[in-house]
């Protein structure tokens, strides 16, 4: 029954709600509630009615009036209130009714942002949590695979067997220096060490350091001659050894993945190009990509790519580090991402 009167209550109309001013406000109640009165003791007067008896009745009335009209003033204040102590709980789907247009529904719409910023904090939290317990646990898993297997003697310590352990440890190593990556992302902790970069050695060290981590791969480089960049080295490292990786990881085995970089369109400016000749990225998960824990889907089939979904997203956020942009391209074939480095301002190191 309480909360059958208090929805009822909630829906009362809210005469003010027009008025800009809770100040304006304040000061209609007052006149009303004045006027009330006095008409109350003007109306006794032609009926025999004196003022000490009209008046109880205009004070009372004025009271009740009072009351409906205030109610539409502090409604939200209830509410905010109200939706306060269920966010605490962890309740965030509680939204106030910001109808007002003065201060106080100001105030009711910055709490509904509010609202709906932390509910979408906490969302993310939650999936952050399941996605990096999920990806933890497969390699978990069989690297004690692997080593109860040992352990028991059923498996004899075989160099491939040992192999096998130490690529799930790599994969390990990898998965938490993306997480970390990522705590810097959310920290904003992470700050640009400028340098002048030999692009051509630059790529030759990447595409080095890529083809040791997956010896079947086979990488091309086309970069233009005596190109240099200022920017951070560690994090485009960071992006162009992500792009390789997602790049032999869907494309076919035996074809080449190229890697190409040429000057901007203003100087200083430098544009990367990795592609491959996989089955590509649909146009509707292009953008999607570059999110945490995303893996797009394969062409034709439904079924999400591999990896961890961190690669393209720490890529992205270190190419805004550097206030450029990363983008996949239309191509008849394969997939073809490109990331654009535009001259930045400062002494390199």
């Amino acid at each position: 029954m309480t909360a059958a009167v208090h929805r009822l209550w909630a829906r009362l109309p809210r005469p003010l709600d027009p008025l800009r001013s809770i100040k304006v406000k304040f000061g209609v109640v007052v006149v009303v509630t004045a006027c009330i009165a006095v008409l109350i003791v003007l109306w006794g007067y032609p009926l025999g009615f004196r003022a000490r008896q009209t008046t109880p009745v205009g004070v009372l009335i004025s009271l009740v009036v009072t009351q409906l009209l205030a109610h539409g003033m502090t409604a939200p204040l209830r509410e905010m209130t109200a939706a306060a102590r269920a966010m605490a709980r962890g309740d965030y789907g509680r939204r106030v009714r910001a109808t007002s247009r003065d201060e106080v529904g100001e105030l009711a719409q910055a709490f509904n942002r509010m609202a709906a910023d932390l509910a979408e904090v906490d969302r993310q939290r939650r999936e952050f949590v399941a996605n990096v317990s999920h990806e933890l646990r497969t390699p978990i898993s069989a690297l004690r695979a692997v080593l109860e297997n040992v352990a028991d003697g059923v498996t004899p310590a075989t160099p491939d067997v040992l192999e096998t352990a130490l690529d799930q440890t790599e994969r390990l190593g990898r998965l938490v220096t993306q997480l970390l990556d990522l705590s810097r992302v959310e920290a904003g902790a992470a700050v640009l060490d400028l340098a002048d970069i030999d692009v051509a050695a630059f790529v030759d060290d990447v595409t080095a350091e890529a083809s040791a981590g997956r010896p079947d791969a086979v990488f091309e480089s086309d970069v233009t001659p005596g190109l240099h960049a200022t920017a951070d080295r560690d994090r485009l490292h960071q992006v162009v050894a992500n792009l390789l990786d997602n790049a032999a990881r869907h494309g076919p085995a035996g074809r080449p993945v190229t890697i190409t970089a040429r000057p901007g369109n203003e100087p200083g400016g430098l544009v990367i190009e990795v592609t491959d000749e996989g089955p590509g990225i649909p146009p509707e998960e292009r953008a999607r990509v570059f999110e945490r824990f995303s893996r797009g889907s394969v062409p034709g089939s439904g079924t999400p790519g591999g990896g961890t979904g961190l690669g393209l997203a720490i890529a992205r956020w270190a190419t805004g580090l550097h206030g450029g942009d990363i983008t996949v391209l239309d191509t008849p074939t394969g997939c073809r991402i490109r990331v654009v480095i535009p001259p930045i301002i400062g002494e390199p190191a």
